[in-house]
């Protein structure tokens, strides 16, 4: 990386640890219970809510109810969120009158934002009302990301407590996550976004008057909306002229802040973090860069503590940080340089490669950003990344695909990583013939097998879905471009969906019957598919003893675990996924400079 891109890092990191840090102090003492049992006003209202809901704060699960819970609220959500796309036509607070969802693209609308997905197969402020946004979408957010945040504490039980048979109650979890974490900090971001000057209003369109008339060709359609062809099939275009632009209006700081801090990614506009109503200055940029891992980090440090060993901590985020630094050294390498076919017809080079990105932003900070969203399991992007050159969206589409465990998604990034955590220990217990244990737990046949599905079963999802996708028409026909780019978008999408990521490479028509059911079925699997297996190994660690380190334990708190632990997601990563990566963006990258040649 080049001076200007290691001081943008490393300004970009130390903010994030300095504000991490103390917020996970807090989330310790949140989550351990602590703050409730000091301020009585909390603990009243936990009660309370607690009440309401048929539950206790004693209530202690064990992990296939804990499991059970999780289900049953997500799969009410994906019915609640459904509900309202497709009645939204004759709901309130629709001021341009949209009609309700397609019953597809509402279908994978609903499974993408309960599982912290956020993947829009349309554009936002032409689809969606105003309470679709805020009840639907944005209280999804929410939802999702404390989803994330229960499945890791439940986790972090099974490692601290001994021969129990619970790993906490699954409502008051959420409960604490959703009240005392997640709003207060998205309210205070709301606000800032608001006064960077991002729009928060319930208005209708605003027309804006142009500075000229202008022209504009669009597809005709007949009386059902359905583009109409000429007679070699071809659509027909017809001409427009206006001298005003519909400007859309809506509650976007309140969906922006919980998008980016609950790494949900996604967006009121289309054109999402580029947008100017959604990211007016560099400021904001930097802010939301900030915010998306923000918990993730926060998470970390509250492992280590309550764990009883901050070197651990420590070492789950050294191993985050450098893969992290890895992948964005490509990312930024790649962008740095210009894109040979436009040089070869007298384009200057110096500034990178900058199509698809905006001037506001520049390469250092969209390239950033695309490595944070996609380490991190949030769909938003201040870039588009299919105008990367190739290696660079190649590394971006493989840090989705490591399972987004570098930093990753609220909660799930960290108990992705401890996932990994485990798989490294037996690994170095096959190596050295000796029983493997983490934090004092062995880890015997049981936990092996679910660590198994949990890693195993996401890149089954991605590589089964885009077979699938180059075998049959519906799915070939929605590829916009040919070749190596192609393919890459298929592949993205399956990675996207499949890992809970939300980004996607564009150029695919993925609004259609074939891939919005195909996506959602891959998002809702990818999702519950890893926290199912991640409870039951909560449950089976927690009904162990503890055993207490002796001079053949291996320490899992200093830089050879980190090495071993990064060496491990890496391997896994490779094994898994390069051949796929070869036919798309390795096979783009050799052809775009094998013909600028």
């Amino acid at each position: 990386m080049n001076t200007s891109a290691v001081v943008l890092t490393a300004l970009y990191f130390g903010l994030l640890f300095a504000l991490a840090w103390p917020l996970g102090r807090y989330l310790d003492a949140l989550l351990s219970g602590r703050l409730a049992a000091r301020w009585r006003w909390m603990g009243a209202f936990e009660r309370f809510s607690l009440r309401v809901l048929g539950s206790s704060p004693d209530e202690d699960m064990p992990w296939w109810r804990y499991a059970g819970g999780l289900a049953l609220f997500n799969l009410l959500g994906v019915i609640a969120v459904f509900a309202i796309q497709r009645l939204q036509g004759g709901l309130p607070l629709n001021p341009a009158a949209m009609p309700g969802v397609e019953p597809t693209s509402a279908f994978n609308t609903a499974i993408s934002f309960v599982t912290n997905t956020n993947w829009q197969g349309y554009g936002g402020e032409s689809t969606m009302s105003h309470l679709t946004q805020m009840a639907a979408l944005t209280v999804q957010n929410f939802l999702s990301a404390a989803t994330g945040v229960a499945v890791v504490l439940a986790l972090i039980r099974g490692f601290t407590r001994q021969s129990a048979q619970g790993i906490g109650n699954v409502w008051q979890d959420l409960l604490r996550a959703n009240l005392w974490l997640l709003l207060p900090l998205s309210a205070l971001l709301a606000l800032f976004l608001v006064a960077q000057g991002v729009v928060q209003n319930l208005s209708a369109p605003v027309d804006a008057q142009l500075s000229e008339p202008m022209s504009y060709t669009q597809p005709k359609t007949d009386a059902a909306g359905k583009p109409v062809l000429d007679v070699q099939g071809k659509p027909v275009t017809v001409e427009i002229k206006t001298a005003t632009q519909s400007m859309a209006m809506g509650p976007v700081a309140s969906q922006e802040a919980i998008k980016m801090l609950g790494t949900n990614g996604g967006g009121f506009f289309n054109a999402n973090s580029a947008h100017p109503f959604e990211n007016p200055t560099p400021l904001a940029n930097l802010a939301q860069m900030l915010s998306i891992f923000l918990i993730p980090s926060a998470l970390v440090f509250m492992f280590g503590r309550m764990v009883g060993d901050a070197r651990q901590g420590m070492a789950v985020l050294g191993a985050m940080t450098l893969l992290f630094l890895a992948m964005l050294s490509v990312v930024v390498w790649s962008e740095l340089q210009a894109n040979p076919l436009l040089t070869a017809l007298g384009a200057q080079g110096d500034s990178g490669n900058l199509e698809g990105k905006e001037l506001r932003f520049g390469v250092l900070a969209s390239a950033l950003f695309a490595t944070i969203t996609t380490a991190a399991s949030c769909g938003a992007v201040n870039a588009m990344h299919a105008s990367f050159m190739p290696l660079g969206g190649g590394a971006v589409m493989w840090l989705i695909q490591l399972g987004e465990v570098v930093f990753g998604g609220v909660g799930a990034g960290l108990y992705g990583m401890l996932v990994f955590c485990i798989l490294a220990v037996f690994l170095a217990g096959l190596m050295i013939g000796r029983t493997p244990e983490y934090l004092g737990k062995k880890i015997g046949i049981f936990e092996m097998k679910m660590v198994s599905v949990a890693i195993l079963i996401t890149p089954l999802l991605v590589l089964g879905g885009i077979a699938l996708a180059v075998l049959v028409e519906p799915g070939r026909a929605s590829v916009l471009n040919p070749g190596g780019h192609g393919f890459s978008e298929v592949l993205y999408a399956f990675s996207s969906a499949a890992n809970n990521n939300g980004s996607a490479f564009a150029g695919l028509s993925a609004n259609t019957p074939f891939y919005n059911l195909a996506l959602a079925v891959a998002m809702w699997l990818g999702r519950f598919g890893v926290i199912i297996p991640v409870l039951a190994i909560a449950g089976a660690l927690a009904a162990k003893p503890r055993l207490t380190a002796s001079p053949g334990t291996m320490p899992t708190h200093g830089p050879l675990f980190m090495v071993l632990l990064v060496g491990t997601v890496l391997l896994v990563g490779a094994l898994t996924y390069i051949p796929a990566l070869a036919l798309g963006p390795v096979v783009e990258h050799l052809q775009l400079f094998a013909v600028s040649r």
